[in-house]
């Protein structure tokens, strides 16, 4: 395990992520802090950006004069298109995400637990607005899903749980957990600390209850 720091910026930890995604896989992007990814990849990396509004060979997100309405991503933010980019039907783009045809999603969530199950659809509230979209297909159709997200919520209190309390949106799908405090394998043999941004381990261990290995990951 490496430790650094500070913790990261959405920006930094959207790098982590870009440089973990080995070249030539086609990988989808979730809503939210997923979407940074697009913007740290290399472009010679030769990773096809899928999103499930119909589209592969996105590129980075679209600022000023390359803006265009008509080109967005699944979170309506404005992207662009790489050369050899293509436009389908979004039943296409979903056939694509169920068919074990990409290789990594990245997914936001408002819980993980330990055993790499996802909640990131709906807190359970009743006034809370349901936001199903496309990753219960994308967690269990993609062949290995990362989640990007903070450690803690707004108040404090850890994402990474024991089990989660929300509604799931896919079991035991998680296999690496990035935040900005630390990067967890989400292994048979338990959860696994990468490396840590401005938090030792032993902080680390007293901020989460759930029980962690500080080792090479086995994931």
């Amino acid at each position: 395990m490496t430790t650094s720091g500070r913790a990261l910026s959405l920006d930094e930890l959207a790098a982590v992520v870009a440089a973990d995604i080995p070249d030539g896989s086609f990988v989808n992007l979730g809503i939210g802090q997923p979407t940074k990814v697009a913007n740290h990849l290399r472009p010679d990396a030769g990773v096809v950006l899928h999103t499930e509004n119909g589209m592969l060979g996105m590129g980075p997100e679209a600022r000023g004069e390359r803006i265009d309405p008509d080109l967005i991503n699944a979170g309506k933010i404005p992207v662009t298109e790489l050369p050899g980019a293509s436009y389908f039907h979004h039943a296409d783009s979903f056939a694509m995400m169920r068919g074990g045809h990409l290789d990594y999603c990245v997914l936001g969530a408002y819980q993980v637990s330990a055993g790499g199950d996802l909640a990131n659809w709906h807190t359970g509230e009743p006034d809370a607005i349901p936001a199903v979209g496309g990753a219960m297909d994308l967690a269990i159709g993609a062949k290995q899903t990362f989640v990007m997200m903070t450690l803690l919520t707004r108040d404090g209190r850890p994402k990474l749980v024991r089990e989660c309390g929300y509604p799931l949106t896919g079991v035991g799908c998680v296999g690496r957990l990035y935040t900005d405090l630390a990067v967890f394998h989400l292994t048979p043999a338990g959860v696994v600390v990468r490396e840590t941004f401005g938090i030792g381990y032993a902080d680390l261990s007293r901020l989460l209850d759930v029980d962690l290995l500080d080792g090479p990951p086995g994931a």
